[in-house]
């Protein structure tokens, strides 16, 4: 649980928009809906580019630049580590663009555990022509300690990734 400290004083500046919909000590379930200003193949083709709009305090090198991610079944949402390194933080296994993008794995300290988890995002028709993005997150295995008490650390990190990637869309520029 070392990990845990850094992980919260890291979530500190981030918005909680998003919510846990169920946590129990075999998995959980996180959720969070954004309006986006842009049409769903614009908001889509900005998912695919996580190194443009994720966090870099949220990356192994310390740098989201570094991100890579291939929108298609099979795909790998990557990492490029310094001295030749990489991580793969998930695999697409759902990639319908401008509609829906679906990756498997653990992210951040959840990789390192017995846990399986589904990230979807799902694109829909929103206000003025804009877009409307459910983003979920189940997790589910085994974590020392049950993954409950993970459900709002992961929910608080995702939110902001989620606003990240409206601001980005939106301006050009993610959420600090």
């Amino acid at each position: 649980m070392r990990w845990l400290t850094p992980f919260l004083i890291l979530l500190i500046a981030g918005p909680a928009a998003a919510a846990v919909v169920d946590a129990q000590p075999g998995g959980f379930e996180v959720k969070t809906t954004a309006a986006i200003a842009a049409t769903p193949d614009r908001v889509y083709a900005a998912m695919t580019e996580p190194g443009r709009w994720w966090a870099s305090e949220h990356t192994y090198s310390h740098d989201a630049r570094n991100l890579s991610l291939e929108p298609r079944a099979g795909g790998c949402w990557c990492e490029a580590l310094p001295g030749g390194g990489s991580v793969q933080h998930m695999r697409v296994v759902y990639a319908d663009p401008g509609r829906m993008l679906r990756a498997a794995g653990g992210l951040g300290p959840l990789q390192g555990m017995g846990v399986q988890g589904a990230l979807t995002w799902t694109l829909g028709p929103g206000p003025a022509g804009g877009t409307v993005v459910t983003q979920t997150y189940d997790v589910g295995g085994y974590a020392p300690g049950g993954l409950a008490a993970l459900a709002p650390i992961v929910d608080r990190v995702l939110g902001e990734k989620l606003a990240r990637l409206k601001a980005y869309v939106e301006t050009g520029r993610p959420a600090p």
